[in-house]
Formats: structure tokens, C-alpha cells, sequence
């Protein structure tokens, strides 16, 4: 997590102060209902409110104690004892450090969650006025990079919509699975702990209530998470990607913005190159190099061990903190990005026609030819086109055995390059709705 590719909102989800704050609160929620089981006193419960609900915890302090304990809760309780003071001894009742630990992990992911679905959320908007802006803007569409047949840019950007449609409502899930809470105690008894506290902790910290946890939450909730996010980062991937290549030279139907003053080379003063997809093709596979360790974390030892902990203190604040910019950056690269119809419209005219070569192999099947037949006639005509640089109607009119099944003006209408998008109204509503 560096600067360089972070926001400050999601970098303060996990912060040292806000995850301090965090243990705090889940720990005084557990001791408010503590003492309204008579378990300890009220009044302790409203002592550690009263001196710590406003507190701004010392982290170095804590790390000085960590230093001597080895050990973070323990840490993090001693320093609240300074601050409480003999009250801080009703602190933990029957918790172990997990359930502070794995709560707090809960919370922090979930608060990122919203966050990646706000980004998506502007994603999606930039993405469908752009689609709409080019709805019936002709284009060649590509298989295997080589021309196929047209589709218009806008349908591009409308699959791009909903594809992020569906990461949003993947993160919606995710959100969901991994918002839980444990307070159960060691190995998840609740031997030493009313589940009551549990119930009560987690309805305080927007959360559900985990129902069954070995001491830890159950690390497939984990792997889901950030699995999903590594879903979201290929998507991310995926239209960069189309852009950069739309970018190349050779294309050049769209474009990153290049602002007033903006760089290309050290070297070289005319370049115009793709930084900000190229940069997200890599934060892309950032984000998916956290997916394997999350779901290796799953298989822990008999009912807990910390094997898992090393690495979610690192994935948990950079996938999360990567894919937030990630998306900030996309939203930017498609509200700006420069869109070129007219070489959409050279690139479409560029192989003199074949792009209609699958609608009059359809004719003449359809006047009579056997496949193989309409196939070969099709091809040999298309052959000499590519080859020649000839003008592919023109050859299908000059060719006598094309024109013993087609005359010249049902191969002309076979060139219409409206008959291509009559469905583009339909796909629309499809991805957008009717409106």
C-alpha cells in the first residue's frame, strides 16, 4: 500500500488509529453487556466509555508494549488500562483475542465494501453515458484480433456496463459474507461467554452473528471476498485492455486524454502512450496475486491458528485500498476518454467489404447452394479481396457462379450496414432497462 495508488478514504479504513478505535468499541459493547448480565458492573462499563469513548490511542505506546508482550490485544489492553484505569479489569471477560481481531477484520472489510460499491457505482454512470453517446456508432467488431463483422462502440461500452453491473452485485454479496462477528471465546464455546454478548456486539457493529466459529471466523468467507475482488480487478483488466488496443497506432479509434503539458517519453516528444490502462493492467494483477493466499488461508489447523494473520494484515489494506484506485482511475480514463468515429469508420471500410462475407454465405444458402457450396464461392471471392486489395461486392458481381444464384441488387442489399445494428435497441434494454 503506497501512496502513489491510494485514496485516502480507503486508506483510513486501516489506519492504526481507526482499527484501535474498532477493538474499542467491540470491547466496551461486549462489557456494556457484560454488566447488563450482572456479569460486571454497570458502573465499570460506563467508567470505560466515559474515559476512552473519546480517547485518541497512542500507537506508539501500544507498539513499545507489543515490543515486551509480543502480542497486540494484550498490547492494546494494557495501553486502555492506562487510560481507563482499575476498571480496564472487566475489559475481555471470556473474550479471546480472535474475537476482537476477526470482528474487527469484519468491520473493516465491510466498510471497504461500500466503498468498492460507490466506485462501481460511478464506474457504471461514466460507462452508460458514454454508451449512449455512442450507441449507433459504427465500428468493426474483432475476433481473434481481425476484423469479423460491425457492432457499434456503444454496444462495446454497454457490455463493459454490464459486466460491472454484475461485479457490483458480487460485491453486494461479498459484503454481506463477510460481515460477521465472534465473540464466542477460545475455541468458540462460549464456555466463559453469554452468546447474548455476541448478539449484542454485532447488531452494534452493523454485523451478523457468525453461527459457528472455532475460536476464528471461517476463512472461506475470506477467500469469497477477496476472490470476488480479483473478479472485479479482471473486469478492470478486461477494458483496459480493449482500450489500449483501440489506442495502438494502427487503430487509434479511441484514446486516453492527453492533458496540456502531459509527457509521453524522455526520449521521444511525440509520444502519446496508454499509462493509465497500462498501469491498470498491472494494479489488475496486483489485486488477483491476493486471491491465492486468501484461499489457502481457509485450511487452518484443528479449530485455529494464525497462519492466516501475516497475510491478511497485507491483503486486506492493499487489495482492497489497489482495487479502490484502480476503479477511481478507470471511471476517469472512460468519463475522458477521446473517441475517433471517423477512424472507426476507416478501420470499418479498411478490407473493401468482407465484413459482409457471413450475410451473402446466408443468401445462398438460402437461394438454393448447399453450404460447402455458398462457403466456397463466399471464400474464393473474399480470398482474392484480402489478397488483391479488391473490393469485395465487386468480385461477387463479376463472379458468374455467385451471380447464376444472387443478381447485383440482392448482393448490394447485402451490403447494408444498418441491417447489423437493428437489435441494438433491444440490447440496450437488455443492459440499461427500458428507460
Amino acid at each position: 500500500m503506497i501512496p502513489r495508488y491510494s485514496r485516502p478514504e480507503m486508506v483510513a479504513i486501516w489506519e492504526p488509529q481507526a482499527r484501535f478505535r474498532i477493538w474499542f468499541e467491540i470491547e466496551a459493547h461486549a462489557t456494556d453487556k457484560l454488566a447488563e448480565l450482572g456479569v460486571v458492573p454497570k458502573e465499570a462499563a460506563a467508567t470505560i466509555w466515559a474515559k476512552a469513548k473519546d480517547a485518541t490511542f497512542d500507537v506508539a505506546r501500544i507498539d513499545e508494549i507489543e515490543r515486551v508482550t509480543k502480542h497486540d490485544v494484550i498490547a492494546f489492553l494494557t495501553h486502555l488500562a492506562e487510560i481507563v484505569g482499575p476498571e480496564a479489569r472487566f475489559v475481555h471477560q471470556g473474550m479471546t483475542s480472535s474475537d476482537v481481531l476477526d470482528t474487527t477484520l469484519a468491520v473493516q472489510l465491510a466498510r471497504a465494501a461500500d466503498i468498492l460499491i460507490a466506485d462501481v457505482d460511478a464506474l457504471l454512470a461514466a460507462i452508460k453515458r458514454r454508451a449512449f453517446e455512442h450507441k449507433l456508432t459504427p465500428t468493426i467488431g474483432r475476433s481473434h484480433g481481425i476484423h469479423a463483422e460491425p457492432v457499434t462502440f456503444g454496444l462495446k461500452l454497454a457490455q463493459a456496463y454490464a459486466e460491472f453491473d454484475r461485479c457490483r452485485a458480487r460485491l453486494i454479496a461479498a459484503r454481506a459474507e463477510i460481515a460477521t462477528c465472534a465473540i464466542s471465546g477460545a475455541v468458540g464455546t462460549f464456555a466463559n461467554i453469554d452468546p447474548q454478548v455476541e448478539e449484542h456486539v454485532a447488531a452494534k457493529m452493523g454485523l451478523t452473528v457468525e453461527p459457528v466459529s472455532t475460536q476464528v471466523i471461517p476463512r472461506d468467507r475470506h477467500a469469497m471476498f477477496f476472490a470476488t475482488l480479483g473478479v472485479v480487478a479482471s473486469c478492470v483488466e478486461r477494458l483496459a485492455t480493449e482500450i489500449r488496443h483501440l489506442q495502438r497506432t494502427e487503430v487509434y479509434e479511441a484514446e486516453e486524454y492527453f492533458s496540456p503539458g502531459q509527457k509521453g517519453s524522455s526520449a521521444m516528444p511525440h509520444k502519446r502512450n496508454p499509462v493509465l490502462t497500462e498501469n491498470l493492467t498491472g494494479l489488475a494483477r496486483l489485486v488477483r496475486g491476493m486471491v491465492t493466499p486468501a484461499l489457502e488461508n481457509v485450511a487452518l489447523w484443528h479449530e485455529r491458528d494464525i497462519s492466516h494473520s501475516s497475510v491478511e494484515r497485507m491483503i486486506g489494506p492493499d487489495a482492497t485500498v489497489t482495487l479502490d484506485f484502480a476503479l477511481a482511475r478507470l471511471t476517469g480514463v472512460v468519463d475522458k476518454l477521446l473517441i475517433y468515429p471517423q477512424n472507426m469508420r476507416k478501420n470499418l471500410d479498411r478490407l473493401g467489404g468482407l465484413h459482409n462475407s457471413q450475410r451473402v454465405l446466408l443468401a445462398l444458402t438460402q437461394a438454393g447452394a448447399s453450404r460447402e457450396e455458398s462457403y466456397t464461392l463466399v471464400q474464393r471471392n473474399a480470398m482474392r479481396t484480402w489478397e488483391h486489395g479488391e473490393d469485395f461486392l465487386t468480385n461477387l458481381k463479376a463472379d458468374k457462379d455467385v451471380t447464376a444464384r444472387l443478381s447485383a441488387a440482392e448482393l448490394e442489399a447485402m451490403f447494408d450496414e444498418g441491417y447489423h445494428f437493428k437489435h441494438v435497441d433491444t440490447i440496450f434494454r437488455r443492459v440499461f432497462g427500458e428507460a
